[in-house]
C-alpha cells in the first residue's frame, strides 16, 4: 500500500485507497468525498497508477495525479483441500502446531482452514524443540512457577496462530479460521474447574476465532452447556460413542436456549475420533478369530462415523433447532478427529475419504493430510450407504463387543494419555528451569568471587578474574532442549 501512497500526489487519496486496498476480498466502496460510490471489486488488486479522470485540489487548476488501474488478482494453486471444501463444504484442518507459527502460512495458501492441538502435540513441540526457550527463561527469571510458564508458552502460540487465521475467520464470516486449545488434561474429571479454566483461556487469548477445547467426560458435559451458556465458543473433544456424542448435541443446545439475544458469534465442533476406534476393537475382533470376525477389521470406525453423521442430521433439525438457527445460532460441526491410520496395511486415506459430507471438518496430521493431498479422492461419501454402516455397527455388538463398554474404555485412554503428556511436559520443564535457577546462582556467585579476589589482590585482567571463579565454582553447561 505504501507503492501506492508514494505515486500518488494527494496524501489523502493515496491513504484512502490504501484503506479500501488492505481488505480486497469483498466490494469497499469509498464513503466520502470526490470519490464516494467508487468501489474496488473482490478478486481485484491494485497494480498501477495513472494521471486520468482526477479531480482538481480545491482552488487550484492542479488534478490530485493519482487513480488506481485495477487487474485480476494471481490465480491460487488448488490442492484438493480447496476442492474438498468448494465441492463437498467439508472444512480441511490441520492437526498441530508449533514454532515457528508462520509455517502455518503455506498450509493456510493450500486450503487448510484452521488448527487443533492438544497437550501431547504440545508437549512434542516445546520438550522437543528450543524455539520455547528464551521465553521459558524469561518467564521463570520473572518468578512464574512453571506451569504458568507452560500456559503463557501456549497461550502466546495460540494467540499468534489466531492472528494467522484471522482474514479467514473474517472471509467465513465466522465459519473456519479457528484455532484450538484445550484447558487442562488434569481437570477431565471435574465440572466447575474446568468451566473456570475455559472461562481463563477464553479471556487471555482474546482472539474471535478461539476454540475451547473440553473432554467429552461425563463430569464436562455440564461443564460444555455453561461455557456454551457465557457465549464462549467450544470444541467438545475425545467422543467415542453415539451415546456420549448425543450427550454433547444435548449439551450444546441446552447452552444457546440460555443465552439471551443473537447466537451468531458462538461456534461450536464436536470432535468424534476415528483411527483409535479401529485399532481398539480389532484387536478384540482379532482375539474372536472367525471369519465373520476379522472381516469386521478396518470397519467399525467408519460404520460408527457414518452413524454419528445421520445423528447429526437429525438433532440439527425439527422445531428445537428451528427456533435457535432463528435467532443466528450456527449448527455444532462434526469433527472428524484421530484421523491418521495406525495399521499401515491400511490406507493413508482411510479416515478422510470415506468420511466426506457437508458441514463437516475433517482434521489432519501431517502424514493424513500430505497423503490426501497427494492422492486423496473428493467426493461425498460419508452417507454413502447408511445400511451397511449400520449393519457392521449391529454385528459388531453381537459378537459381544458392546459399543458403550469401547467407548468408555477409549474415553478414559485418552484422558489418561492427555495426562500422561501434560505430566511429562511439566516435568521436563521443571528440570530445565531448576538448572536455570542453578546457572543464574553460579553466575552470581562467580561475580562476588571475582569481587572478593579484586580487593585482595588489586586490577587484574578480567579473563583472569572470570577464568579463577570458573575454577573454584565449575558451573554446568545446561542444555534447555531434550
Amino acid at each position: 500500500m505504501a507503492s501506492i501512497q508514494t505515486w500518488c500526489q494527494s496524501p489523502s487519496i493515496g491513504g484512502m485507497l490504501a484503506t479500501n486496498m488492505d481488505n480486497p476480498t469483498r466490494a469497499m466502496p469509498f464513503v466520502f468525498g470526490d470519490y464516494m460510490g467508487l468501489r474496488m471489486l473482490p478478486g481485484l488488486k491494485g497494480s498501477a497508477v495513472a494521471t486520468k479522470f482526477m479531480p482538481q485540489y480545491p482552488g487550484t487548476s492542479r488534478t490530485a495525479g493519482c487513480s488506481c488501474v485495477l487487474q485480476p488478482r494471481a490465480a491460487v494453486n488448488k490442492t484438493r483441500l480447496h476442492d474438498l471444501y468448494e465441492q463437498e463444504k467439508q472444512s480441511p484442518w490441520y492437526d498441530n502446531l508449533r514454532r515457528p507459527v508462520t509455517i502455518l502460512e503455506p498450509l493456510i495458501k493450500s486450503g487448510v482452514r484452521g488448527v487443533t492441538s492438544n497437550p501431547t502435540i504440545f508437549e512434542k513441540a516445546i520438550a522437543g524443540s528450543d524455539a520455547y526457550d528464551d521465553q521459558f527463561r524469561q518467564l521463570i527469571r520473572e518468578g512464574k512457577s512453571v506451569e504458568d510458564a507452560y500456559w503463557a508458552l501456549v497461550v502466546q502460540d495460540i494467540q499468534d496462530a489466531c492472528d494467522l487465521f484471522q482474514a479467514l475467520y473474517d472471509e467465513s464470516e465466522g465459519g473456519d479460521g479457528y484455532i484450538s486449545v484445550e484447558v487442562s488434561p488434569l481437570l477431565a474429571n471435574e465440572t466447575e474447574r474446568t468451566i473456570e479454566s475455559a472461562n481463563y483461556l477464553h479471556k487471555t487469548v482474546n482472539r474471535p476465532n478461539v476454540l475451547i477445547k473440553i473432554p467429552a467426560t461425563a463430569e464436562c458435559i455440564p461443564s460444555i452447556k455453561q461455557v456454551i451458556a457465557s457465549s464462549i465458543s467450544v470444541n467438545v473433544t475425545l467422543i467415542f460413542s453415539l451415546q456420549r456424542y448425543e450427550a454433547v448435541i444435548d449439551a450444546y443446545l441446552d447452552g444457546l436456549e440460555e443465552v439471551k439475544g443473537d447466537l451468531s458469534k458462538i461456534s461450536s465442533v464436536a470432535s468424534f475420533f476415528v483411527s483409535r476406534v479401529d485399532s481398539f476393537i480389532d484387536k478384540k475382533l482379532e482375539a474372536i478369530g472367525t471369519e465373520e470376525a476379522l472381516d469386521l477389521c478396518g470397519k467399525a470406525a467408519v460404520a460408527q462415523a457414518a452413524l454419528a453423521f445421520k445423528l447429526y442430521q437429525e438433532k440439527f433439525s425439527g422445531p428445537q433447532w428451528e427456533a435457535l438457527e432463528q435467532r443466528g445460532a450456527r449448527k455444532q460441526r462434526v469433527l472428524w478427529a484421530s484421523t491418521s491410520v495406525k495399521n499401515p496395511s491400511y490406507s493413508d486415506t482411510l479416515y478422510v475419504n470415506p468420511l466426506i459430507g457437508p458441514d463437516t471438518v475433517t482434521t489432519m496430521p501431517d502424514a493424513a493430510l500430505n497423503a490426501f493431498i497427494d492422492h486423496g479422492k473428493v467426493a461425498r461419501t460419508i452417507d454413502a450407504d447408511l445400511k451397511s454402516a449400520q449393519d457392521t455397527y449391529d454385528k459388531i455388538e453381537k459378537l459381544g463387543i458392546h459399543w458403550s463398554d469401547v467407548g468408555s474404555l477409549l474415553e478414559l485412554e485418552g484422558v489418561v494419555s492427555f495426562k500422561r503428556s501434560f505430566n511429562n511436559l511439566i516435568k521436563s520443564l521443571t528440570v530445565k528451569a531448576d538448572a536455570l535457577a542453578q546457572s543464574n546462582q553460579t553466575s552470581s556467585s562467580c561475580l562476588c568471587l571475582q569481587r572478593q579476589i579484586k580487593v585482595r589482590y588489586g586490577a587484574l585482567n578480567s579473563a583472569i578474574l572470570l577464568e579463577l571463579a570458573r575454577m573454584v565454582y565449575q558451573p554446568t553447561r545446561i542444555s534447555f532442549t531434550h
